[in-house]
């Protein structure tokens, strides 16, 4: 993948924050299967199995912390 997507951790709220953590976790699936049919053809298989989401879970988690620091914890 060539296009450039990620310009910046910096976000005006948390919420906007916690989005650009579950973007930077989707974008970790499709840069490691970058083809289309293959996580399509898999995604009803993970998407069933709670071990699986407790796993993506964790991953936005940690996205999160990282955005987080970058942006101070939304200190004032």
């Amino acid at each position: 993948m060539s296009n450039q997507w990620l310009n910046s951790l910096i976000t005006d709220t948390p919420q906007a924050g916690y989005e650009l953590a579950i973007k930077l976790s989707r974008m970790g699936i499709k840069y490691t299967q970058p083809s289309d049919s293959v996580r399509e053809k898999i995604r009803p298989i993970y998407s069933e199995d709670a071990g699986n989401l407790i796993a993506s879970s964790h991953v936005i988690a940690v996205n999160f912390q990282t955005v987080s620091a970058a942006n101070n914890y939304w200190k004032k």
